[in-house]
């Protein structure tokens, strides 16, 4: 009986909500993030392209991430096969463990009731759902930013210095997990230790300067073994332009995610042209070639933000008028809603055909040209981000108020006191971070969702306490909080109308500002006031958990996961839909990447699963039959255009240029040595030199000692049944559907 009444069911209930958003239907998504599924497939096949988490079975470039994720993802997919689920279900399971973390780091000081509206408030975060939906890094980054958090919490209260120890090296292992993105929660490590670890200063100093090489030297133990080892006898690392672990983390996956490009190296995190980026931030542009700025419109050099590999958008499949999707692009020109596809402007650039976003929040390239609203203060408030996680954020604003009112009137801090300022200090770096950078994607987010949940959770308690109390101005914190986020989120509803109806709008209004003023006029009668209480954090949360539904509903985009109706017109994503517009050659945008409901009811798969991995199947036919004992069965310029077929086949297809194509892997002399040594010998290269061009020096050595093979002996048709059946499950064509030239070389 004493077990039972230990036995918290309703975070029970909450584990289970979150198993529900993380998990259900994601047996629908075919390949996930196509690029890291890809590495999983080849990590799987040999200790050596494990340990350097390569992206393809030969090892010849390595992804764009260091490998712990992949690791995790790659034993489960030793076990359980490799399928979309299969690689996803690490980030569902890390969601899960972060709501039970949650708990964990709450109650101690706050107490259950604040432990469970913290689970429960990180459960219901959208872009926490939506990430944790696909195999992109983020939710097992933030799982194992909350282990450390835990581990450091528990080494303060017990004093005991293994625990710190082992806090920062848990950072460390997240460094190896998404590199900086890890240390943005060090800040608060060094505050809540300053402040809460009660020893002599001496000590102090001494355990801090420990656990800081600890951290560092974790961080660091991946890239300096894989940098130690001479360059012949690894793969390229990928997305970097010196082949460097160190580069790859301080530039393309440091600095440039500041400042949105500004000269930063890396597979696209360099001065990257319209031709050079793919899809959401790789455009491709016809006239230009690898390494070299595409001209504007004005005639002046476009200059790009980088796309995070494995993160661009993919193939594209709008909805016809009549319920089925449409045909998208063929994998070799993949673009997010909004991008011109050709004649208005180089594919993947924003509407304006020079390359800067065009539309609300464009705010010019980096982290507007992503769909993120315009840097400065205000950014995460607008419309472009303010449905992914910031719903709560007017009310934590009073609820820090109350948990630290009572500051000013003690010279010591309170352990409440010391953890609210720990989630501060996480809280408002990230926010800085955000409000200003140059290069992120929406579900970078997902960082914000810890600090917010617990600060929201714990905050309810202390200001329905200061309430009770009836101690001044502080007992109207509460109803004012509610008030204040249910006007917020009046105005994050406000673009989604049109989709949505009014009907969400009216009711979490009228429900918001009803029991505000209950709160208000009966604070005299109790049980009504808890009630009320209870009701109006429960109705801020109502929009919340349908965002984060969104994807669960109505398809995912599993290499930009974002959370929103704005799937609903298959947008892919939270943005509303004024906020799309049109790409530059005037055709709708409503375009996307998730799965899509047809005529009949059902669900037809889009980015997140077979156009993602999409084969040209005449194609992977004709280079099989012909392959001689070939490493490779035929080489293209970019990764995307050979993930489908590593999935598929589990051989090797060399990305001669990376994910983006403008990886410097290869010279012309170095390509004509493998040709000479029987390791390719056909490669799928873009007529133009567009969008599949790659490099020139490259591109022009194999058009002027190649062969081309007749389209009809490889080339798909685009007609017929086949072409037909996959327009209508969203998957088009592949590379080698479009306007690709197919050349053998031989030795």
């Amino acid at each position: 009986m004493k077990q039972a009444q230990r036995f918290d069911f309703i975070l029970l209930g909450i584990t289970f909500l979150s198993a529900f958003l993380n998990m259900f239907n994601i047996w629908n998504d075919s390949y996930a993030n196509g690029y890291y599924t890809s590495a999983v497939t080849s990590m799987v096949q040999s200790f050596h392209n494990f340990f350097f988490a390569s992206f393809d079975p030969a090892g010849f470039v390595t992804v764009d991430k260091p490998p712990v994720t992949f690791w995790v993802q790659t034993i489960f997919a030793k076990v359980l096969g490799v399928h979309g689920w299969s690689v996803i279900l690490p980030q569902a399971l890390a969601g899960v463990g972060s709501v039970l973390l949650m708990y964990r780091l709450v109650k101690p000081s706050f107490g259950i009731t604040a432990a469970r509206w913290s689970s429960l408030i990180m459960a219901c975060t959208p872009i926490a759902v939506a990430v944790a939906r696909t195999n992109n890094v983020d939710a097992l980054l933030v799982f194992t930013l909350l282990l450390a958090t835990s581990m450091l919490f528990k080494g303060i209260r017990s004093r005991r210095v293994g625990w710190i120890l082992g806090a920062f090296a848990m950072i460390g292992v997240g460094f190896n997990e998404k590199m900086l993105q890890a240390y943005m929660i060090v800040p608060a490590f060094y505050l809540f230790y300053l402040l809460a670890y009660k020893v002599q200063w001496k000590k102090k100093l001494a355990v801090l300067a420990a656990a800081t090489a600890i951290m560092v030297g974790v961080s660091v133990s991946w890239a300096v073994v894989v940098d130690s080892i001479p360059q012949q006898n690894r793969p390229y690392m990928g997305s970097s332009q010196t082949n460097s672990v160190l580069e790859l983390a301080f530039g393309y996956n440091g600095i440039s995610r500041l400042t949105g490009n500004k000269g930063m190296g890396g597979g696209g995190g360099g001065q990257m042209t319209g031709q050079q980026r793919e899809g959401a931030g790789r455009s491709q542009d016809g006239s230009g070639t690898a390494g070299q700025p595409a001209a504007n419109a004005d005639g002046g050099q476009a200059q790009a933000a980088p796309q995070e590999a494995g993160s661009g958008a993919a193939d594209l499949a709008p909805t016809q008028p009549d319920g089925t999707a449409s045909r998208g692009n063929t994998g070799t020109s993949q673009q997010p809603p909004g991008f011109a596809s050709d004649g208005g402007g180089a594919p993947g650039q924003m509407p304006g055909g020079d390359g800067r976003a065009g539309g609300p929040g464009g705010g010019g390239m980096g982290g507007g040209a992503f769909g993120t609203g315009t840097a400065g203060p205000l950014r995460l408030f607008q419309t472009e981000l303010s449905g992914q996680a910031s719903w709560l954020l007017p009310f934590v604003a009073f609820a820090c108020v109350g948990l630290l009112s009572g500051v000013r009137r003690r010279k010591q801090l309170t352990g409440k006191e010391t953890e609210t300022l720990f989630w501060l200090a996480w809280l408002l770096p990230v926010m800085a971070f955000f409000s200003v950078a140059g290069f992120f994607h929406h579900y970078y987010l997902i960082m914000l969702a810890p600090s917010i949940a617990v600060l929201a959770g714990a905050g309810w308690v202390e200001l329905w306490s200061q309430y009770r109390s009836k101690e001044g101005w502080r007992r109207w914190l509460l109803p004012t909080g509610i008030l204040a986020a249910t006007a917020f989120e009046l105005y994050v509803l406000q673009p989604y109308q049109s989709k949505i109806g009014m009907g969400w709008s009216i009711g979490i209004g009228a429900a918001g500002v009803t029991l505000a003023l209950i709160l208000f006029l009966t604070a005299a009668r109790q049980k009504l006031a808890s009630a009320a209480a209870v009701a109006g954090m429960l109705a801020l949360l109502v929009a919340p958990t349908f965002w984060a539904a969104t994807p669960m509903i109505y398809g995912g985009n599993s290499m930009l996961p974002q959370a929103g109706p704005g799937q609903l017109s298959g947008m892919g994503g939270g943005m509303p839909p004024q906020a799309m517009g049109g790409s530059a050659d005037g055709t709708n945008a409503d375009q996307t990447g998730g799965r899509r409901a047809n005529a009949d009811g059902t669900q037809r798969q889009g980015m997140g699963g077979d156009m993602n991995g999409s084969v040209n199947e005449k194609l992977l036919d004709y280079v099989t039959k012909n392959n001689t004992g070939e490493k490779y069965l035929f080489a293209t310029s970019r990764a995307t255009s050979a993930q489908g077929y590593i999935i598929r086949t589990g051989k090797a297809v060399m990305a001669m240029g990376g994910f983006s194509g403008s990886d410097p892997i290869l010279t012309a002399a170095k390509l004509e040595q493998m040709v000479k040594n029987k390791e390719v010998k056909y490669f799928l290269i873009s007529s133009g030199g567009g969008p599949d061009g790659g490099s020139s020096e490259l591109t022009a050595w194999i058009k002027e000692h190649g062969t081309e093979v007749p389209k009809t002996e490889w080339q798909q048709t685009q007609n017929g049944d086949q072409s037909q059946n996959q327009a209508q499950d969203g998957r088009g064509g592949g590379p080698g559907m479009g306007n690709e030239t197919l050349y053998q070389i031989n030795p």
